[in-house]
């Protein structure tokens, strides 16, 4: 327990403040940890951050709140310390004065709390009509959420290839505008939050939950899953990568332009997507096609993320990796995903079984090279230098100031 409870009758002694001092941090550090998704993150997620209009409007609607709130603690503070210090015992040794109603005073305790109440519904009612519609013509993001990755397509943009743009667990907005997000599930309830760019919202299968979001920074930004989904919901993560119009743009550009480049004949690479696409059947090993998308590619399974620009992006396991341990964890994770993610309904490739609704199933075999060459293959499914969203695009670490600085 945090508190701690003492017994009138016992004789334990009361904490030090060092200790509740202590007690107390500890609390606000786990209720931190809670928040940032259960496990440590270089970034910061940041209900205050003034660079988005969502996060202004509301903080302007709380000062509201914030002041209402004091003022009714100050006024019931000072009438309870009145009546405690006017009707005290010793200076009323008479029997105090009976007396049944009061018009003026009944009256009073009743219409503050309604004017209260009034002024913060026409507040609440104000911001809403402010942030809840969608104006036309805002660039429009679908995100799908799954047990436990997200995938977000771009659908008023068709790749030459075939299908909608989509990629995998990094969504790519343009700064200094809303944009319009559509969030739905594909299996239980998710929760999307990116505080830093706006509010949230339940993804709940067969219903799509539209609202805005915008962020005036550049800059990439971290969100977290915030509905308890199941075994990795803390893992289940994503980063929100916001440029410029003319770099969002080009990268559109390129993705619509996007085909998985041809591999060299005899390369790692070419060994990679084969096994890719076909599996190896005397081995039990699946193909990852079946549940993975590549534009260009015959791969176009839906089942799993869209892998189409693997190689430009800098996470791994729906954000649990970054940098360069993603680059270290990506042969690992291959080889056996539940096993380094709990509850990853991909199969694994060392032979050990997994687990698929709710049924054991045996894993396939691929030998450690095999397993290097589909990870040489995926690290080449990158778009061209000049589309690469995370070139020189700052990562938000801490916020210190309204407008927020890096």
């Amino acid at each position: 327990m945090l508190n701690t409870i003492q017994d009138r009758q016992s004789r334990t002694r009361r904490p030090s403040r060092a200790v509740r001092t202590t007690g107390s941090l500890v609390a606000a550090l786990g209720l931190a940890a809670l928040l940032s998704g259960c496990q440590r993150s270089d970034q910061t997620l940041f209900l205050g951050d003034m660079a988005s209009g969502y996060n202004r409007e509301i903080f302007f609607m709380s000062l509201w709140a914030i002041a209402l709130s004091v003022i009714i603690f100050v006024g019931v503070s000072a009438a309870l310390f009145y009546t405690v210090q006017k009707f005290r015992e010793d200076k009323n040794p008479n029997a105090p004065q009976q007396f049944h109603g009061n018009n003026r005073l009944e009256t009073l305790l009743v219409a503050v709390p309604v004017v209260i109440v009034i002024l913060l519904s026409v507040l609440t009612v104000r911001s809403m009509a402010r942030l809840n519609p969608v104006p036309a013509g805002t660039p429009k993001i679908d995100i799908l959420g799954k047990q436990f990755w997200w995938n977000f397509a771009y659908p008023a943009t068709t790749a030459d290839a075939g299908g909608v743009v989509t990629n995998g667990n990094e969504m790519v907005m343009p700064a200094g505008r809303l944009v319009t997000l559509n969030v739905t599930s594909g299996d239980v309830v998710h929760g999307f939050w990116a505080p830093n760019i706006g509010g949230q919202r339940a993804a709940i299968p067969s219903v799509v939950r539209t609202w805005n979001v915008d962020t005036d920074r550049p800059g990439v930004y971290q969100g977290n899953c915030s509905q308890l989904c199941g075994a990795s919901h803390a893992n289940m993560r994503y980063k929100v990568i916001a440029l410029s119009q003319e770099r969002y743009d080009a990268f559109l550009a390129a993705a619509k332009a996007y085909r998985a480049p041809a591999p060299d004949a005899g390369s790692a690479e070419e060994r990679g997507y084969n096994l890719f696409v076909n599996g190896k059947p005397e081995t039990g090993a699946l193909a990852c096609a079946a549940c993975h998308r590549v534009q260009g590619t015959p791969a176009a399974g839906a089942a799993g993320p869209d892998l189409s620009f693997f190689g430009t992006r800098r996470t791994l396991g729906a954000g649990m990796w970054e940098g360069d341990k993603a680059r270290d964890m990506l042969e690992p994770w291959i080889k056996n995903s539940p096993e380094v993610k709990p509850g990853s309904l991909m199969p694994t490739y060392d032979g050990s079984e997994y687990t698929v609704s709710g049924k054991k199933q045996k894993g396939g075999v691929l030998t450690d090279d095999e397993i290097g060459d589909i990870a040489a293959y995926l690290r080449s499914l990158r778009l061209p230098d000049d589309a690469d969203y995370w070139r020189d695009t700052p990562v938000i670490k801490n916020i210190s100031a309204p407008g927020g600085q890096q």
